[in-house]
């Protein structure tokens, strides 16, 4: 009996979790979209303006996030992207993110497409830059009904369950969608401090959301302002306060925090940095970087109430990202990118 009332508890808070997952902007407070605690390795979900800022001529990264790992089938969220730096003011780039959570086998997965137009140039040097990014693809979200155990199927007489009148026929949906983002940074090599700051909208299609619990209810668009300084310390150590302010519908995320960078030898720096996402978690981050590949770990401790709920389980990232480059380069000129 014991079991049998443990079982039903996990399910129970499974359909709790998907349901937060698709609860209406109108009437729930949880964000649609999956996010990442690593914003910095992932820059085309923040925002599509940054695609092909980087010193390279491409660059490939991936991330997983394992969340509240306490909980029955918990979130699990993966990402992969690649963009190009063509030098010829229009760089392009794909990604992938999917994410698996609860009991019910919910599934959400997105696919786009972005291009970035880094043309407009201004100042000494042309090192203040601007850069202007479009992003299409489609959104795909979808649960196992088989999984799910509705109220109707509970038989108060012998305390077991049966079929389900609830008849669901479409389980999956699938929506074009799109977005677009605007980033400026100071490039200028040699400073002892380079602001970067941009802002990005999702969804500004406003894709129809069938699983929510108006008819032709639409997906509220996600708006993101981001934005740090890079801090030159010293010839070896750099510092990057940073800050970014999410918010989909009712729903909003509030993060500060900074990152240092260490030279510790010819081809290899050091990582290590902290976050603070308000009223949910603290988040701790290191890395290292080896030629042109960086390799980073973060791990969240929950503070918020729902961590408290289910028994302070926290989130772990581990992330791997390649920048690749021309053997042959003009004079060397450090390229200063905005990054978090």
């Amino acid at each position: 009996m014991r079991k049998q009332s443990r079982k039903k508890l996990l399910i129970a808070v499974s359909c709790v979790l998907v349901a937060s997952l698709l609860a209406p902007a109108g009437k729930g407070y949880a964000q649609v979209d999956p996010h990442f605690t690593q914003y910095y390795v992932y820059p085309a979900w923040l925002n599509p303006a940054l695609t092909g800022v980087f010193d390279g001529d491409y660059r490939a990264a991936a991330i997983y996030r394992n969340q509240w790992s306490n909980v029955s089938s918990a979130f699990s969220t993966k990402g992969a992207a690649l963009d190009f730096n063509t030098n010829k003011n229009l760089n392009a780039g794909v990604s992938v993110v999917n994410q698996a959570a609860g009991d019910g086998g919910y599934n959400y997965t997105t696919a786009y497409g972005n291009v970035a137009y880094t043309g407009i140039r201004f100042g000494k040097g042309d090192f203040q830059r601007v850069s202007i990014g479009l992003q299409a693809g489609m959104i795909q979200r979808k649960f196992n009904p088989s999984k799910l155990v509705f109220v109707d199927q509970w038989n108060p007489v012998t305390g077991g369950l049966q079929p389900s009148r609830d008849a669901i026929t479409n389980p999956s949906a699938t929506s074009f969608d799109a977005g677009a983002g605007v980033l400026y940074y100071d490039a200028t090599p040699g400073k002892k401090a380079n602001v970067f700051g941009g802002v990005s909208a999702s969804h500004i299609n406003r894709p129809e959301n069938r699983f929510g619990a108006v008819l032709n209810e639409k997906m509220p668009v996600r708006y993101v302002v981001h934005g740090g300084v890079k801090l030159a310390l010293s010839d070896r150590i750099s510092l990057t306060p940073n800050a970014i302010y999410l918010r989909q519908g009712n729903a909003e995320e509030k993060v500060l925090g900074t990152y240092a960078q260490l030279k510790a030898a010819v081809a290899t720096d050091v990582l290590f940095g902290v976050n603070y996402r308000f009223q949910d978690a603290v988040s701790l981050y290191a890395g290292v970087t080896h030629n042109n590949l960086v390799l980073s770990v973060s791990y969240d401790v929950n503070t918020s109430d729902l961590g408290k709920m289910v028994g302070g389980t926290n989130s772990f990232e581990v992330s791997l990202t390649f920048v690749g480059k021309k053997k042959v380069k003009a004079p060397e000129v450090e390229f200063v990118c905005p990054a978090l």
